[in-house]
């Protein structure tokens, strides 16, 4: 799961968040809304198809955590992105761009609107996260090769001159 957060949700929120506020309104931007909307309705196992194909032999990752964690980010990203774009939509637009009598700075204004949106985007990272821990389908086509009976290292150590380690990343099973 912390493989999964840190990836999908920057990522989703920004994407959300470009395509609510920045993104020029067009055809490309329609299409591309569309099809974000028509991934969040997409079966978990064809997530896991995708993966296994892109990051187990594509870009050889291998069964591991860090796999697990890329298809999961993949599969809540939607979520994220929509649950974004919703809550920026939830603000009136006269909040959003400042228009107010007591208007406060640009930087002050941010910061508000950021505050009053962060509500709904948690809650859509909520949704996505607990969609990611009850979906299993991904995770076991990409470990239905083989049975795969270990246990990763640990991410934290008891040892304090070295309490971080990343091995439990690409820690996979071999044959």
């Amino acid at each position: 799961m912390l493989v999964t957060a840190a990836v999908a949700v920057p990522l989703g929120v920004a994407a959300g968040v470009y395509l609510e506020e920045y993104a020029p309104k067009n055809w490309v931007t329609d299409i591309i809304e569309i099809n974000i909307t028509n991934l969040a309705g997409v079966p978990s196992i064809v997530y896991g198809l995708l993966a296994l194909g892109l990051f187990v032999y594509a870009f050889g990752l291998g069964q591991s955590v860090q796999t697990a964690g890329l298809t999961l980010a993949l599969l809540i990203l939607p979520v994220v992105i929509v649950a974004t774009r919703e809550a920026i939509r939830s603000i009136p637009g006269m909040i959003r761009e400042g228009r107010t009598l007591s208007a406060p700075p640009s930087g002050k204004r941010r910061r508000t609107t950021s505050f009053l949106f962060a509500a709904g985007i948690l809650t859509g990272v909520i949704i996505g996260m607990s969609r990611a821990i009850g979906e299993t389908a991904p995770i076991i086509t990409i470990g239905a090769l083989t049975f795969i009976a270990f246990l990763p290292p640990s991410p934290v150590s008891m040892d304090f001159s070295r309490s971080w380690s990343f091995e439990w990343l690409k820690a996979s099973h071999s044959r």
